[in-house]
């Protein structure tokens, strides 16, 4: 007797409800003894009857299903957190939060007509083409499994045949007049060259450009054509299986319709899903089919957008939910393919519902990597989820955080100190409970792995930094007397009319910051003696530290009433969706690596102002005319005390004439000794017979244990340097020579500039301000470290008897004075 061995894989089974699909399996186990008993009984195959029988069960119990609707109970999002919704994505679910897309593995690609295609429709894009190929390909070989469902066929084709018709043409034909000839052409190609023409002279030269493209990468490529047919009954398994394998073997397969034979698409599908009338219902079908955890469409727009994308006021839905499908209006489609934005809205709704997490995005522009960024989640555009989040929950936010501003306002200067002593002894009284939930951040971030020790640093807290912070608090209560509401300058116009200039809130902030969880009491002291309302995100790193000292603020601001005067944002969808709204916030403050400064500003550029930066590259020259022991302390102090902040020293500059003598010799030991690796400057490395390895980038941010040594001949060599490499944040000169530190102060360009002092002094809390928002490096409203005065504008305010501008002309009969009056004590 033979035995015959098989593997049967049944992806629709994904499709149907828990309890559903686990019947059906054990029905199967059932069937699949019994056929393969009666197959061997009547002497046919086993593998054949067994594979048949099973695909015609599994339809009608599909079937069955579709038609008695049978779905699991809905989704109830409101109190689910993420690890909820990775449980759910593991059951079947789609992610339900953007962030969550850089877990994906088995991602789809479907590129429209619009972006593979040039614009007159008779050619292929290869430029956006090219970089589509370069970020799959990035993908692949980072162990993701891709796949394209791709058009471009027919107008490959119809290029072809266009350059046919030329070369046929016959010479009375080649002489005529360019434009009647054109017209001819084109006339000739809409008659003879219908699209299932073009897609057969099309589909061999497009996919041998695909080979031709991805081979460049080491990446191989397989060409499926599917019909309509292969989604239905036993089909579908077949080509389950071929794509399964293809995958397996680390092959990208390129799906398509069978332009060349299929026949126009029909207004009811055969399977009661969803039609396949565009390659967006096949890339949902194939999603599905697969089980990918993304599917990404690519179109000629950014994504869903609150009106026409023409229009003044129209925004990015940054996120949309599926729940929301009376709130779209549609507009016209593209020129070149069969589908529109209402396709993929349909297709895209139907993917999420089956457990496929879908985005839609721009793949026509010129710069960027949108594949690869929705892959990161990154706020690229539109992602769709089942969560039910309000359209205008950002705004409410916001305009919450409005409210509380003015409500700050009203109070007065004692009562707003008197909130800020109580967060200072809440944050004493609470001391043990912030360093528990600290302990637990750092337990997660190093079981996981995900974080250098330099940012592990800056998030841990000590008892020495809540002692600091508390003092911060109270520096910043000391201040609140002369912050909003002071009187700047008072001007006498005229007789009865005196001007004021009244300092006042900028009024919304938002401010983002990672790792460090000091940032945000510090942040909300000052934006409490401001009369700020403040919106702020800090990295998830610290969420149970943040929650934890937010819920101190919260508790102070209760004392008057004001706890919508500051509130926590707890996900990047809600940042991307708080930066779209100009007329509510009127400061974004970002504070963190330059990858997420430089995002941040990017994705403001157009809305709102943004005050930082996003590097902090600092120098310290060591004069000839040095005392050592003051170098040595303030090399010491600059790199060591804390080398993953921001105003650590990063490049040590020492004069020519030191670099053969033993004062260069101990400023290296005691680097050594410190545990610090040190980096050798071009310059350096030709003047030593011995050097440290050569420094690869001298505008380098090491954030941890390490810098680079560099030599210059003289101070103006050194502020040439920092001006070349330095990011205008912090820089040092030591020297004895009160000439050469003056030229040194008053030359170099940047935020900060000490003489003699380390460049951990770039702090509020050290200068005095009491705490900062963050150091600022434009040159536009504030610059280093910005306290509570870099958070005030001002206005003016006039009071006067009825005059007018009138009185004061030629024929009037008052006269400007313009005095400047006294300021009250």
């Amino acid at each position: 007797m033979r035995f015959y061995y098989c593997w049967i894989q049944f992806p629709d089974i994904a499709l149907l409800p828990a309890n559903l699909g686990h019947k059906m399996m054990q029905v199967h186990k059932f069937k699949t003894a019994h056929i393969a008993w009666s197959a061997l009984k009547n002497g046919k195959s086993p593998l054949f009857q067994i594979s048949r029988a099973l695909s015609e069960y599994s339809s009608k119990i599909l079937q069955s299903s579709d038609a008695l609707s049978v779905r699991s109970e809905s989704l109830q999002t409101a109190n689910l957190d993420s690890a909820d919704s990775h449980a759910f994505k593991d059951s079947g679910r789609a992610f339900l939060r953007r962030s969550e897309l850089r877990h994906a593995r088995k991602i789809v690609v479907k590129l429209g007509s619009a972006v593979i295609t040039r614009s007159d429709g008779t050619g292929i894009a290869l430029g956006r083409l090219a970089s589509v190929v370069e970020q799959v390909s990035e993908l692949q070989n980072s162990g993701h499994k891709m796949m394209l469902v791709t058009s471009g066929s027919v107008a490959f084709g119809r290029q072809r045949l266009k350059r046919e018709l030329l070369m046929n043409q016959s010479v009375r034909e080649a002489i005529k007049n360019p434009l009647d000839q054109s017209e001819e052409l084109t006339h000739k190609n809409s008659h003879h060259a219908d699209p299932r023409a073009c897609a057969a002279a099309g589909q061999s030269g497009l996919m041998s450009l695909y080979e031709t493209m991805f081979a460049q990468y080491n990446v191989s490529t397989a060409q499926i054509l599917v019909t309509k047919q292969d989604f239905v009954g036993e089909s579908r398994f077949y080509l389950q299986s071929t794509l399964e394998n293809l995958l397996s073997l680390s092959i990208i397969p390129i799906i398509n319709t069978n332009d060349a034979i299929v026949a126009p698409p029909l207004l009811k599908d055969l399977e009661g899903l969803i039609s396949i009338t565009d390659n967006d219902s096949l890339a949902a079908r194939l999603s599905v089919q697969v089980s990918a955890d993304l599917m990404l469409l690519l179109s000629n727009v950014d994504g869903l957008y609150t009106a026409p994308p023409g229009d003044e006021n129209s925004k990015l839905i940054s996120t949309y939910c599926t729940r929301n499908q009376s709130d779209i209006i549609y507009g016209k489609k593209s020129s070149v393919g069969l589908g529109g934005m209402d396709s993929k809205v349909q297709a895209a709704m139907w993917a999420v519902q089956r457990g496929t997490s879908v985005t839609v995005c721009n793949g026509c522009g010129d710069v960027g990597t949108p594949i690869i960024d929705v892959v990161k989640g990154k706020p690229v555009g539109t992602f769709f989820t089942e969560v039910d989040i309000k359209k205008d929950d950002s705004e409410i936010l916001a305009s919450a955080a409005r409210d509380g501003s003015r409500r700050l306002q009203s109070l007065d200067s004692a009562q707003r100190a008197e909130i800020l002593m109580k967060v200072a002894e809440l944050l004493v009284a609470r001391k043990d409970e912030i360093l528990a939930a600290n302990h637990l951040d750092i337990e997660e971030c190093m079981e996981s792995g995900e974080l250098s020790q330099a940012m592990i640093n800056r998030l841990t807290l000590t008892p020495e930094k809540i002692h600091n912070l508390a003092e911060g608090a109270k520096q910043i209560a000391a201040q609140c007397g002369k912050l909003a509401g002071n009187i700047l300058a008072k001007t006498q116009i005229a007789d009865g009319m005196v001007a004021e200039k009244i300092s006042v809130p900028i009024g919304v902030l938002l401010i983002i910051f990672e790792s460090r969880p000091d940032c945000l009491p510090q942040i909300a002291s000052l934006s409490i003696a401001t009369s700020n309302g403040l919106l702020v995100k800090g990295g998830k790193e610290a969420l149970r530290s943040n929650y934890c000292l937010y819920s101190i603020v919260q508790e102070a601001l209760e004392m008057h009433d004001c706890v919508d005067a500051i509130k926590l944002i707890d996900s990047r969808e809600e940042v991307a969706d708080l930066l779209q709204l100009d007329k509510h916030i009127d400061l974004v403050i970002p504070r963190g690596s330059s990858e997420m400064v430089s995002g941040i500003q990017k994705a403001s550029s157009r809305t709102i102002p943004v005050l930082g930066h996003s590097e902090g590259i600092c120098h310290v020259y060591v004069d000839k005319d040095c005392n050592i022991d003051m170098a040595l302390r303030v090399i010491k102090d600059a790199k060591c005390d804390y080398p993953a902040a921001c105003n650590a020293m990063e490049t040590l500059l020492v004069h020519k004439d030191l670099i053969h003598t033993s004062v260069f010799k101990e400023i290296t030991d005691v680097l050594r000794a410190e545990g610090v690796k040190i980096n050798s400057g071009p310059n350096l490395a030709g003047q030593l017979l011995f050097t440290p390895s050569v420094t690869r980038s001298l505008n380098k941010e090491y954030s941890d244990l390490e810098c680079c040594i560099e030599v210059v001949g003289n101070v103006n060599q050194a502020i040439d340097h920092i001006h070349r490499y330095g990011s205008s944040h912090t820089d040092v000169i030591v020297t004895n020579n009160e000439e050469t530190a003056e030229h040194f102060l008053k030359n170099v360009d940047s935020a900060c500039v000490f003489h003699n002092v380390s460049t951990r002094f770039a702090d509020g809390h050290r200068i005095g301000l009491g705490a900062e928002v963050g150091i600022s490096t434009t040159r536009i409203h504030a610059r280093g470290p910005v306290g509570a005065e870099g958070l005030l504008t001002y206005k003016w305010i006039i009071r006067g008897e009825g005059q007018t501008a009138q009185d004061f002309s030629s024929q009037g009969t008052l006269q400007y004075t313009h005095t400047a009056l006294p300021l009250p004590s």
